[in-house]
């Protein structure tokens, strides 16, 4: 096919090619560690705000929100409280205290920081984190390149077909598209590190923000334009699509305190605590809190409107997966040049949070456990050809967990969120605002959070949940209709990061308070 007769082709070729060229570019100025890993710190607000916000919404909220609020209606809309609140808390409380913390002892990894910080724990500590790390983004990578999959899919199936056939090969067309993003995104983050990351973040930010809040206005006005579509408005049941879900009791309850735990997770991302601790200085906080602001209520509430207005046009039965509404609505209301630029704003979502996850995935096992971990004396320019063989390997691995998972992205993000939030949130938080933290106590929190993540969300638990805690008939209503148990249980967003916050606190009490001078 000719790029030139496809305005939509042709749009992402160019997306393409500028971010590539980016990551060639910024290649000439990573000489050190601390280029590759934070560059240099040099950065500003406006570009740190753009990609604190680009990395932080994955192929989720292009993808999986918009799906999810088709699927199940006005109940997300918490999801979208919590999310942007947890911003703004991390932003107004985490971000400056972190940065100043952090060049105090010119820490490059977040397991540099609570070494420094809380030595009584080495060297277990700083395993611990590094593993916890590289675990849990291994399925992060993952969900975002399944994630362009699905877009590449449902936007370019011809041209997918064409490769398909041009090489001979009985791969499916998702995983083609897979394979696309998946070495888009490797080359240039092994290219150009976080220099690479954060400036195709600031592009990539941008074409996001511009896709959530032109595409729910156009598709609002097509509702009340198009006399076919202002039938299908007329014509649906409100009365099932409210903010409770139709749930009472506890039930509401717990799926209110499920949608805003999102907000919990963002103090506890080490992709995001990056941008903090690269940011050029302290004192530019504050104007990155008020871009990743203004970034953010747009975009999460354009995202959830996106599933809404989808469920007007073609109902809950229209999809065999829901997370392909964004790219569908994109193609049919929108102008195709337009449509170009929209589409590029989803594979965007996915690959700004891919490399940054990539990123530090590899400067943490490279930093971390070779480098400190076990003690191995190399130049800087050997760690930094360290962090990009790593850098590959985890992308690997990445894809191979995207193609061989059936999970939907909302849930596989949802995981990976969640692990990491449990993991490095609480002990993060008290780590910067009480004095009697110390190392026990964070690892005890970072050992109990991530565990009871991975336990809370096996189904084996889910089965011995609601035999003990569950109402039979609830449990068959929703076995009969085909969900998931799950939505019966308080979150494991909700419960790991409250297990963790309690140990931290407990052990920390328990073991007398801070071991260390630092204060």
């Amino acid at each position: 096919m000719n790029p030139m007769e496809n305005p939509i082709l042709f749009g992402f070729i160019v997306y393409l090619f500028l971010i590539l060229f980016v990551g060639i570019l910024t290649s000439r100025y990573v000489r050190s560690q601390s280029d590759f890993i934070l560059g240099g710190r040099k950065l500003g607000p406006w570009v740190i705000a753009f990609s604190e916000r680009a990395s932080g919404e994955s192929a989720w909220l292009l993808i999986g929100l918009p799906g999810l609020a088709l699927a199940t209606g006005f109940v997300e809309i918490w999801a979208v409280i919590g999310c942007t609140s947890g911003i703004v808390f991390s932003w107004l409380v985490i971000a400056k205290k972190l940065r100043t913390e952090c060049n105090r002892f010119d820490d490059l990894t977040l397991p540099d920081f609570l070494m420094n910080r809380f030595p009584e724990a080495t060297p277990v500590l700083r395993l611990l984190a590094s593993l916890l790390i590289a675990f849990f983004f291994s399925f992060y990578v993952a969900a975002q390149i399944n994630g362009a999959g699905k877009v590449l899919v449902a936007t370019f199936p011809e041209v997918l077909e064409d490769i398909q056939s041009f090489l001979s090969v009985e791969w499916s067309t998702p995983v083609i598209g897979m394979i696309i993003g998946a070495i888009i995104i490797i080359f240039y983050t092994i290219m150009g590190g976080f220099l690479a990351v954060a400036w195709t973040d600031l592009v990539q930010g941008i074409i996001m923000l511009f896709t959530l809040v032109v595409l729910p206005i156009a598709a609002f006005v097509e509702l009340h334009t198009n006399p076919e579509l202002t039938e299908r408005l007329n014509a649906v049941d409100w009365s099932s699509f409210s903010v409770t879900g139709g749930k009472t009791g506890a039930a509401l309850w717990i799926a209110v305190i499920s949608g805003l735990s999102w907000g919990l997770g963002y103090m506890g991302q080490p992709h995001l605590l990056a941008r903090f601790k690269a940011i050029r200085s302290a004192k530019d906080i504050r104007v990155g809190s008020l871009i990743a602001t203004f970034w953010a209520v747009p975009a999460f509430w354009g995202a959830f409107l996106i599933g809404i207005i989808g469920f007007c046009i073609y109902g809950q039965g229209h999809f065999d997966d829901p997370e392909k509404i964004m790219p569908v609505l994109t193609m049919e209301i929108m102008p195709m040049w337009l449509a170009g630029i929209m589409i590029s704003g989803a594979v965007a979502a996915m690959m700004s949070t891919a490399d940054s996850q990539l990123l530090i995935s590899s400067s943490t096992l490279s930093e971390d456990i070779i480098h400190k971990f076990m003690g191995l004396k190399v130049s800087q320019k050997s760690l930094v050809v360290i962090s990009r063989a790593i850098t590959l390997a985890i992308g690997i691995l990445g894809f191979i967990l995207a193609i061989t998972s059936k999970e939907l992205v909302f849930h596989m993000v949802s995981y990976a969120w969640s692990g990491l939030s449990a993991s490095f949130g609480p002990p993060l938080l008290l780590a910067l605002w009480w004095k009697r933290t110390n190392g026990y106590g964070i690892l005890a929190g970072m050992v109990c959070g991530a565990t009871t993540v991975i336990v809370w969300s096996a189904e084996w638990f889910k089965e011995i949940y609601a035999h003990i805690f569950l109402c039979p008939d609830a449990v068959a209503n929703v076995t009969e209709a085909g969900g998931d148990i799950g939505s019966l249980m308080i979150s494991h967003r909700f419960s790991g990061f409250a297990v963790s916050l309690v140990l931290v606190i407990v052990v920390s009490l328990v073991t007398g308070g801070r071991k260390t001078q630092l204060d």
